[in-house]
């Protein structure tokens, strides 16, 4: 991946010649238009967000979903598109990142640090991302992070590797507000990687300009014991295309998005389709969860959805759909190591300065051994995710890497989350701290599918 070609002097990013010379004038850039931007200073007030998708706190709404722009039809109708390269394969088990790939991590944490930090109580409080977090995440290149340099992204590879250390840097500032910023991203990377040249070259061009449409991969649904792998949204064929009818849950971002990638189930095999906001027969309504609420999750209905012959993304075999099914639980894996990593950094400090019995807690030994066994398993988790995106970005099968690595962050993430909130005892409670928006967001890895993608 090269962020000094796609940042180029009077392109569309609008670095200067000497700031697009290498990724430490890319870094420098990035971290000087955050800092430069009030943001800061407008999210340190802590006001609530200004967007209608905030009454699902006050009994919920239910509408048309948003009236999509007009995407220009162009491209070779039925030609392959551009795919990205597979990540060199080193032969070795080294996952330190690459130059490239550690400067980008450096501008997210501090984006992590420094924005989304303080703004996640209130975003969270109010099921919505507040715009100046967004726009930040947009003004570091995060929807085009898995699009193909080709196409205008940043990515000369496979982002697999990339992507994954992004969202963890970003999730340690909110999970919520990472699965914000990242929703549109991840129908970006779908058209990287299985888009068709037709469906690149008409829905591309808006991701990589300055007005990023909200877009949202929509895999998951209210079903008791949901198999994400068999969808219970159906696709019927017609002469002049496809017919969609289902419920899709946990939408991130769904009152205001312009593009879905929904799966449903055609001719007894789960498949991909896009389908523009603003169709006929599609609506939403605000569907607040225990966590990641920030995320503004909705729940979209789909009501004899009429989408044309081409809608459908990738194959239709099911193998685009299991594959985008790993990615997705890859990113969330990613997320989870990210949010564990925020509970450490905050309880470790927590328990040296708080006393009890005139001494620091951490001299207990069931303290001391219980922030321990989050350090270690916190670690497991890292190494998993990271040898599961490594294989990724190498084109290499990783289905049973990401399978493991799903099953321990599921597990331990949750478990983290919980000593969390233990090791703070009542303070672990209120929402004074952050530790329990934490314990809740970290109970969704394991029953949250699509929403985010490497």
């Amino acid at each position: 991946m090269s962020l000094t070609k796609s940042f180029r002097p009077g392109g569309k990013h609008g670095l200067s010649s000497r700031e697009s010379r290498d990724p430490i004038g890319y870094a420098v850039a990035a971290l000087t238009k955050v800092a430069q931007s009030e943001l800061i200073d407008r999210i340190g007030l802590r006001r609530q967000a200004e967007q209608a998708v905030f009454t699902v706190t006050r009994g919920g709404f239910k509408t048309m979903t948003t009236a999509s722009r007009s995407f220009a039809r162009s491209g070779r109708k039925g030609a392959p598109g551009v795919r990205p390269a597979s990540a060199e394969a080193k032969g070795v088990f080294d996952l330190t990142p690459t130059e490239d790939q550690q400067m980008l991590v450096d501008v997210v944490s501090e984006l992590a640090d420094e924005v989304v930090r303080p703004a996640a109580a209130d975003a969270d409080a109010a099921c919505a991302a507040p715009d100046e977090v967004l726009e930040a995440g947009r003004e570091i290149g995060l929807p085009i992070l898995g699009v193909p340099e080709a196409l205008g992204g940043i990515s000369e590879e496979r982002s697999a590797m990339a992507g994954t250390l992004v969202t963890e840097a970003l999730a340690r500032g909110d999970m919520g507000l990472a699965v914000a910023a990242l929703a549109p991203g991840a129908v970006a990377t779908a058209l990287g990687l299985w888009g068709t040249d037709e469906q690149q070259q008409t829905y591309l061009p808006a991701f990589t300009g300055d007005d990023v449409p909200v877009a949202a991969l929509a895999l998951n649904e209210p079903t008791v014991l949901f198999d994400v792998l068999a969808p219970s949204t159906t696709a019927t064929r017609v002469s002049e295309g496809y017919v969609l009818n289902g419920v899709k849950s946990a939408v991130a971002r769904g009152a205001d998005a312009e593009l879905f990638v929904v799966g449903a189930e055609l001719d007894g095999e789960p498949v991909l389709f896009l389908v523009e906001g603003g169709t006929p027969g599609l609506s939403v309504e605000g569907d607040p969860a225990m966590g990641v609420r920030a995320a503004g999750l909705a729940r979209l209905t789909l009501t004899d959805v009429a989408v044309p012959a081409n809608a459908v993304l990738g194959s239709t075999d099911g193998t685009t759909y299991t594959e985008c099914v790993r990615l997705s639980r890859l990113a969330w894996c990613a997320l989870a190591v990210g949010t564990a990593q925020a509970v450490l950094d905050y309880v470790t400090p927590y328990v040296k300065e708080r006393e009890a019995f005139g001494e620091p807690i951490a001299h207990r030994q069931s303290v001391a051994f219980m922030v321990a066994d989050i350090a270690i398993e916190l670690q497991s988790m890292r190494l998993l995710t990271y040898k599961a995106a490594s294989r990724a970005a190498a084109g290499k099968d990783f289905a049973r890497e990401v399978a493991l690595a799903r099953k321990l962050c599921a597990d331990k993430g949750m478990r983290i989350g919980l000593d969390g909130v233990q090791l703070l005892g009542g303070h672990g409670f209120v929402k004074e701290h952050p530790v329990e928006r934490w314990y809740r967001d970290l109970r969704a890895v394991a029953i949250m599918e699509g929403t985010v993608l490497v």
